[in-house]
């Protein structure tokens, strides 16, 4: 079957993809294993759909090549995703943070691309694995039971995170055959683990969360903290978490909002110990924990300036180490990827094979919590869909 295009993944990027390219008349196939599209749509916010977030720029953004995504964020805006929402009426709300959700259910996402793409005569092959991908002037994509050739060939396929949801390592192993390089993958936005005493302090706190700054090499984040009985999760911990490498510390800024020395100095002669003292600051089953596990018990009164500055100095950068992550299979996304010093910033074709492309969650482009990754999705999609 010959076809000007074949996109393989029928999640965000690849089903964008295939609405521009069909809107351009490209007779557009749309190939994938799973028995639905949009898999990871459907579970994004909680099965609300975080469709995107009001403040999309490039600094919401992790890779190597950090310049490459601020093209296709430029060229299909949050604007962009909420009226093609609105022209199907499905309404949305904003959550903190400029985080956009639906009203309803993700399916109306998911059902409002399946009409896009019958809309611009796209077809849709489920339950239809790949089996092999040759080039010969043309692709030829050969399933079990057919081979497509085509002058355009996208790879959406996705990342490694949420495995359940059909998640693979198909994306890499097809730019590895074309010899496109490929920059180590990690799980991201992910829980972090402890081994030892940490653990056996986060532990001892599992279900309390509280306020705090987290920084991780060039990764610093204000947000909630959930300590858990393997080690820590919230917002916060989340977000770091795609700075983090094996080996990292973690600095936790527990009063990020006061200066800590200051505030001890000032009540100095308090006849309060410091973990009754610091109780109004921060939850008080941590804070009671933390003080014995980091600094003496004893009133206030009794400390000397150079234990108040210590102790100051520790609420504002508590160091602890991780022993690893929760992995792949409750990781929102993937860090690394395809790198994109490897394709243009502009179409997403491959610079070493002319009408090759790679979308989304595949690249070397992650972004933060909040819709973001998203919004990715629709943004290096759209720019693929423009050129293939």
């Amino acid at each position: 079957m010959r076809t000007d295009v074949v996109i393989i993944g029928a999640g965000a990027s690849g089903l964008i993809c295939a609405i521009e390219a069909g809107r351009r008349n490209r007779s557009t196939v749309i190939l994938d294993h799973a028995p639905n599209i949009g898999s990871k749509i459907r579970i994004s916010g909680g099965g609300r759909c975080n469709f995107t977030n009001r403040h999309v720029s490039a600094d919401n953004y992790i890779s190597r090549n950090r310049h490459f995504c601020k093209s296709a964020l430029s060229r299909y805006t949050p604007d962009d995703i909420m009226a093609l929402l609105a022209k199907h009426r499905i309404s949305f709300h904003e959550k903190e943070s400029g985080q956009l959700f639906c009203d309803a259910s993700s399916s109306a996402v998911t059902g409002m691309l399946r009409r896009e793409c019958g809309d611009t005569g796209v077809e849709i092959r489920l339950n239809c694995p790949v089996n092999s991908i040759r080039k010969d002037g043309d692709f030829f994509i050969t399933t079990k039971d057919k081979q497509y050739r085509s002058r355009s060939l996208v790879i959406a396929t996705g990342g490694l995170s949420y495995p359940k949801t059909g998640a693979s390592d198909f994306g890499f192993r097809i730019a590895e055959q074309f010899g496109i390089d490929v920059i180590p993958r990690r799980p991201g936005l992910v829980p972090l683990v402890f081994s030892g005493r940490d653990r056996e302090f986060c532990r001892s706190l599992s279900g309390i969360s509280c306020n705090a700054e987290v920084s991780c090499a060039s990764g610093s984040f204000r947000d909630s903290i959930l300590f858990t009985h393997r080690g820590m999760s919230g917002p916060a911990i989340l977000q770091v978490s795609s700075y983090w490498n094996a080996g990292d510390m973690l600095s936790i800024d527990l009063l990020p909002d006061r200066d800590a020395y200051e505030l001890l100095l000032r009540h100095r002669t308090s006849k309060k110990e410091i973990q009754n003292f610091l109780s109004p600051f921060l939850p008080s089953r941590f804070i009671q924990a933390w003080c014995r596990e980091y600094l003496q018990i004893k009133p206030l009164c009794q400390f000397t300036d150079n234990e108040l500055q210590e102790a100051g100095r520790k609420l504002h950068s508590w160091k602890v180490r991780p022993s690893g992550t929760e992995g792949y299979d409750i990781a929102e996304v993937t860090v690394g990827g395809i790198d994109t010093h490897e394709l243009s910033s502009r179409t997403m074709e491959t610079k070493k094979i002319p009408g090759l492309f790679f979308t989304g969650e595949v690249l070397d482009v992650t972004g933060h919590l909040g819709g973001y990754n998203l919004h990715w999705a629709w943004a290096s999609g759209h720019a693929a869909g423009q050129h293939v």
